[in-house]
């Protein structure tokens, strides 16, 4: 009996993106990229995956090949993206982009920017044509999230009103298909951005390139607030006014498409089929008004507005997923995205492992966990691994300490969110702190085989179990 396995990430920026190949280097060496079913993403880790997916057998190749050419992009200096020769490159993107069909914006020239930072030449490639390296099953299927908010709110205003009126609307796009987990309404690939009205196409709007779809996924550098004060809310009308209150409170870079469920109204029995993801953030959906089908664009930021975490794709019951490999790239509190994760999961109903942490673990997190919850057989086994630098620091290999010379190599601040070389808003790196991250999330992985591989055992123990039952029955 196979378990299902995936490989869950977070969000962090250039730190996401860079840990995330040391992460996938380490699983490779333990032949168990193989082994993977689904790899989730969102932030930096999508743009490992826009890369790595680019090669339609990369799980097949040396991934120390690849991240010396990653390598070289994020040591670069990223002043060449803005030359003139580039500048004008944009404005010819943007011009084409909007004769297109496509409603431009601020967050395409962001999605241009990253492309230049990561990129020699522009990227051709386009969400559909990631179908290439999954057709044959011969690398893991790979899932992006985002997060559609509603225009009326400011995004403080959403992630208050999400914890009370469960207005959160979770978007996975894959390579076959996008959609809303909240609604069970998904289209092709290839139709994402064009009109929609009441289920049918109106108008075909050519695909974006990947380069537009990653936009979202860039940290804005902003001040944290460090109190607020109590006050009544007045908020005047007027268009000015609606830009200033979006950057006051913080609101990210937008990513807009046209609606595809533009026009679709909802049969009011919708909760009672189970074709439907019925989580409780789909209460809402007896207000008609409040459905999102009214709007004309969607409006799609980064998940970790609200949660950092990819995970919610995996929890879909059809997919059957028995082990979660949760690796953190998180600035700052390791633990608040899982803490935030586990507690939505228990009021939305969904299966999910008990996280029981000691005091001690808190204050001093290890590099892997466990968490696995006997009593209830539809949670998946968690394997937690937190963006920690432990005994990394006196081992370069899993018992290979370092010489006092190689003491340095093995100083990785990693979780400071401001004083770190690894903080979410840096975009380029030293070649010594590239280096460091990518060897920590890689030893990080390899000093924890014994773990991973007991989560895979007792997976294979259970559905063997299962099946007995069944077969008994």
């Amino acid at each position: 009996m196979i378990p299902i396995v995936a490989v869950m990430t977070t969000a962090g920026g250039f730190r996401s993106m860079t840990a995330m190949y040391g992460s996938l280097l380490g699983l490779q060496k333990l032949n168990l990229l193989d082994c993977i079913s689904y790899v989730t993403g969102l932030s930096g880790t999508t743009w490992t995956m826009i890369n790595l997916y680019g090669d339609a057998n990369w799980t097949k190749r040396n991934l120390e090949e690849t991240i010396s050419d990653v390598r070289k992009h994020v040591m670069k200096n990223k002043l060449c993206c803005f030359s003139g020769e580039k500048l004008k490159y944009y404005e010819k993107e943007m011009c084409q982009r909007y004769q297109e069909g496509h409603k431009v914006s601020f967050s395409d020239l962001w999605g241009l920017l990253l492309e230049s930072m990561l990129t020699d030449e522009p990227d051709p490639q386009k969400l559909s044509d990631q179908q290439q390296a999954i057709n044959m099953g011969q690398n893991p299927f790979p899932i992006y999230l985002g997060l559609n908010v509603r225009k009326r709110y400011s995004t403080l205003d959403f992630k208050a009103m999400s914890q009370v009126m469960l207005l959160e609307e979770w978007m996975e796009c894959t390579p076959y298909e996008v959609g809303f987990l909240k609604y069970g309404a998904f289209i092709k690939a290839e139709d994402f951005g064009s009109e929609f009205f009441m289920g049918r196409m109106m108008k075909k709007i050519p695909e974006s390139r990947l380069s537009y779809l990653q936009d979202e996924d860039i940290p804005p550098i902003v001040p944290k607030r460090r109190y607020v004060q109590p006050t009544n809310l007045y908020v005047p009308s007027g268009t000015l006014t609606n830009v200033l209150r979006d950057v006051i409170t913080l609101r990210p870079v937008l990513a807009h498409y046209y609606n595809f469920m533009k026009g679709l109204h909802l049969n009011n029995k919708y909760l009672e089929n189970d074709s439907f993801r019925t989580w409780k953030d789909t209460v809402l959906d007896s207000v008609p008004n409040q459905l999102t089908d009214t709007e004309e664009y969607l409006e799609l930021v980064d998940t970790a507005c609200f949660i950092n975490t990819s995970c919610p794709p995996l929890l879909r019951p059809e997919r059957k997923v028995d082990v979660i490999l949760h690796l953190n790239y998180s600035g700052g509190s390791q633990l608040l995205p899982l803490d935030l994760s586990t507690k939505y999961y228990a009021e939305q109903g969904i299966p999910f492992p008990k996280v029981v942490l000691t005091e001690e673990d808190r204050e001093h997190l290890k590099e892997c966990y466990v968490f696995d919850e006997v009593e209830n057989p539809k949670a998946p086994i968690l394997v937690y691994m937190p963006l920690v630098c432990d005994t990394f620091q006196n081992y370069k290999a899993p018992g290979v300490e370092r010489s006092p010379s190689e003491i340095e190599e093995g100083q990785a601040n990693v979780t400071s969110t401001i004083f770190s070389p690894y903080a979410t808003g840096m975009i380029q790196y030293s070649e010594a702190n590239f280096n460091k991250l990518v060897n920590l999330t890689n030893y990080n992985i390899l000093n924890n085989e014994h773990m991973i591989l007991q989560a895979l055992r007792t997976a294979v123990d259970r559905k063997k179990h299962q099946k007995s039952l069944f077969t008994s029955s």
